[in-house]
């Protein structure tokens, strides 16, 4: 009986081809480029996340009694916040706002549009934070408060730009969204603003430079010194009857001379 031998056959060696080292550079730069994105994505976003941001503690339309409190991240290594511009939306008057809270020795000045919260320079690096007390949110979805900041070198960040077109902003306002107001809520009398306060000591100063009456005009324009409006026109005839009287008599006198001579 005669016996096959079987003999397997050696596995053949993998040759590292010209096509698997093009496949192999290509992920390689694929992966690195995934990568890098994903890496300058995170770098973007994160300071631009929350710069200057604004919360309340009832955000709620026609809400009463409001703290509202403001948070602006410092940006600068060498320089502390000094002072923060804040504009008020609109619904919301300067005089009713009050400081609720604020760093050491700062204290609030109300503008014709908002007001300014400053003091003693900040430490750098440190965030400056601030409360406010505002006596009713006004009855809207939401709410800007453009934000300045000025740091101590005179460095100024402004945090007002809104949305457009779909695109966030580089450098966003704070903006405060709020429920619907609750059911019964009513506006509140609005507070005098500081430029409603303006325009009245304008009005009034303009009252007091108005043209003198018919009668005052008569009063200051009766004569010269003081003088009456009577004795002015005496006057006036007199020295009239004066010049005529003067001329007749040197027209007189030019007369008789001519007469001599001839």
């Amino acid at each position: 009986m005669s016996c096959t031998s079987h003999v397997s056959a050696a596995p053949r060696p993998f040759v590292l081809t010209t096509a698997h080292t093009t496949a192999l550079t290509t992920a390689r730069r694929a992966a690195l480029v995934g990568v890098t994105a994903l890496t300058a994505a995170l770098a973007l976003a994160g300071p631009a996340s929350a710069h200057a941001e604004v919360e309340a503690d009832t955000p709620r339309a026609l809400a009463t009694g409001v703290t509202l409190t403001f948070v602006s991240e410092a940006e600068s290594d060498s320089a502390g916040f000094t002072e923060l511009r804040v504009v008020l939306p609109e619904g919301i008057s300067p005089g009713d706002v009050s400081l609720d809270d604020a760093p050491e020795g700062w204290r609030l000045t109300a503008a014709s549009n908002g007001y300014t919260v400053a003091g003693p320079a900040l430490k750098p690096g440190v965030d400056a934070e601030h409360s406010i007390k505002v006596k009713q949110l006004p009855n809207a979805r939401e709410l800007v408060f453009k934000t300045v900041e000025t740091y101590s070198d005179g460095e100024i960040s402004r945090w007002i730009e809104l949305p457009t077109g779909g695109k966030e902003p580089e450098q966003p306002a704070p903006v405060l969204k709020l429920k619907a107001a609750a059911a019964g809520a009513a506006s509140l009398a609005p507070s005098p603003s500081a430029s409603a306060s303006a325009s009245a000591s304008t009005a009034t100063g303009a009252e007091v430079t108005q043209s003198p009456t018919p009668s005052a005009a008569r009063a200051a324009g009766d004569g010269d010194g003081g003088m009456p409006a009577g004795a002015v026109v005496g006057a006036v005839a007199a020295a009239v009857v004066a010049v005529g009287g003067g001329a007749w008599w040197l027209a007189g006198r030019r007369r008789r001379s001519a007469a001599a001579q001839s």
